[in-house]
């Protein structure tokens, strides 16, 4: 995975998820789904930016992944 030196914090509007399951797919080291909501969470809320984590927040159907520079 490639990375760079910025920190990026994620967020997911739970609201929004439908807990697809794409963002684990792709990135289980930073998502995963909540037993309780079974929407997506963030494992960490910040995390090296990287392409992979850009590559999730497009995948999302529902655009419900943001991440900013933290």
């Amino acid at each position: 995975m490639e990375k760079t030196d910025r920190i990026c914090r994620i967020s997911i509007d739970s609201y929004a998820c439908n807990g697809c399951e794409s963002c684990v797919e792709l990135l289980p080291e930073f998502f995963r789904i909540s037993d309780a909501s079974g929407k997506a969470e963030t494992v960490n809320d910040t995390t090296p930016c990287s392409f992979a984590l850009d590559q999730a927040v497009a995948t999302c159907p529902v655009g419900c992944i943001d991440i900013k520079n933290a």
